[in-house]
């Protein structure tokens, strides 16, 4: 079973452009991330610049309309992620419970939805798609 771990710092919705991490929360996480790495179970993982660098695309009425920078009004935003591949959700928790985050961060532990989560019909519209070159 494929997770994505989400690291949701509190605050970082208004997170000047730029901002980054310090050293030392740097060399914690990558001995997490290492651990991770040697436990055969990451799949990937990186870090997010702050929205105040980004953007977001809604669709009132349909219509993308593309909204620039932060977003206080975002109560939560991802910071940065993980995939990691386990047995279980409980497997996943444990996993993500040994993240060295401060108080000021959360991990929302989600499952991604495999090709069989799916009924046969929505496989098929699925398999039709093509993702081009792999």
């Amino acid at each position: 079973m494929r997770f994505m771990l989400l690291m949701i710092p509190k605050g970082y919705e208004s997170a000047a452009p730029g901002t980054l991490p310090d050293a030392k929360a740097v060399e914690s996480m990558m001995k997490f991330n290492d651990s991770l790495a040697k436990a055969g179970v990451l799949l990937a993982l990186d870090g997010l610049h702050p929205p105040s660098m980004g953007a977001r695309v809604s669709f009132p009425a349909g219509k993308a309309i593309v909204t620039y920078g932060s977003h206080p009004e975002a109560k939560e935003v991802i910071g940065g992620y993980w995939m990691i591949q386990v047995k279980s959700k409980e497997e996943a928790i444990v996993w993500a419970s040994r993240c060295p985050a401060s108080e000021n961060e959360v991990i929302e532990v989600r499952q991604v939805q495999e090709m069989s989560d799916f009924p046969c019909d929505v496989q098929k519209v699925i398999g039709d798609i093509s993702l081009g070159p792999q």
